[in-house]
């Protein structure tokens, strides 16, 4: 059951069999992603922050190239219009501040 499945892609010689583990598949949830680079890779750590909690976990590490950076970057502007043409746009809160530490609203108590 923990076999990983494969992602069928085109009939083109070229094409690239990708495969997908289940543990992959499920995904990691995440709020916050932190973005590093030098002169030869960018590192993208993505963070899960829950409200009240001064720890937060990086659930991923992500490492490409500065040109696979630019991709990523065309792509993600790529699906962000695509979805906002299917659902409208994405609102953004004016007054959220750049590095969350918290999510804002009263605390609440046990």
């Amino acid at each position: 059951m923990n076999e990983p499945q494969e992602i069928p892609g085109p009939q083109d010689p070229n094409a690239i069999n990708i495969e997908l583990s289940e543990a992959i598949a499920e995904g990691e949830y995440a709020n916050l992603a932190m973005i590093a680079h030098s002169s030869s890779e960018f590192v993208i750590d993505f963070i899960r922050l829950m409200p009240g909690v001064p720890k937060a976990k990086v659930k991923a590490r992500i490492i490409v190239t500065p040109e696979h950076a630019k991709r990523l970057l065309s792509a993600l502007a790529d699906n962000v219009e695509r979805f906002e043409q299917t659902f409208g746009p994405i609102k953004m809160q004016a007054d959220m501040p750049s590095y969350p530490m918290g999510f804002g609203g009263t605390m609440g108590e046990a």
